[in-house]
């Protein structure tokens, strides 16, 4: 049980295989998913996607831990996400954005998520994204950047939401311009 020690002491919930075996320090892939299949038929890990294990439930996990994790790479909350939120575009938005370097959409549980696929130049860039308890977040004008970036002809409901100085400004930033 020394494994599950190692892994009750730490802040974090959600791990990929690769993390545990970094952990436990093991090396052969058939002691790690025997070790991983043992430790989720005991309840003690939860598989909750391909390579994907928690230390909760999957209904107590943050959807936005949880889209942040199944990415693995750098991600950043985006578009449609954070333009609901505020109040730019008003379509209720049932799904969480999020803009990478791959495009997908996944369904885990109650959560949907999209990753947008970007150049890693703009991607890489963090003008306009702020780290909010360990998950990147576009700001409103980033969010609409990147979204007028992915689809120049696209609609927002409430412009006046927008500074659009500072849209300007994060679009020549990133390279969008």
């Amino acid at each position: 049980m020394y494994r599950i020690n190692k892994l009750s002491r730490l802040d974090k919930k959600l791990y990929h295989s690769g993390d545990l075996a970094v952990l436990w320090s093991i090396f052969n892939k058939n002691t790690l998913y025997t070790a991983i299949k043992r430790y989720a038929k005991s309840g003690v890990l939860f598989p909750i996607y391909k390579g994907l294990y928690s230390t909760i439930p999957l209904d107590e996990i943050n959807p936005l831990e949880l889209g942040a994790a199944i990415a693995h790479k750098y991600t950043y909350l985006s578009t449609e996400s954070v333009l609901a939120k505020a109040g730019v575009i008003y379509q209720i938005v049932h799904r969480y954005t999020f803009v990478s370097d791959f495009s997908r959409e996944i369904t885990i549980g109650n959560s949907s998520f999209i990753f947008r696929k970007i150049k890693d130049d703009f991607l890489l860039n963090t003008a306009g994204i702020s780290n909010q308890n360990g998950i990147f977040v576009a700001s409103t004008e980033r969010a609409a950047a990147d979204l007028l970036y992915l689809n120049p002809s696209y609609h927002f409901d409430n412009p006046d939401n927008v500074d659009w100085n500072e849209l300007t400004r994060i679009k020549k930033e990133v390279g969008y311009l």
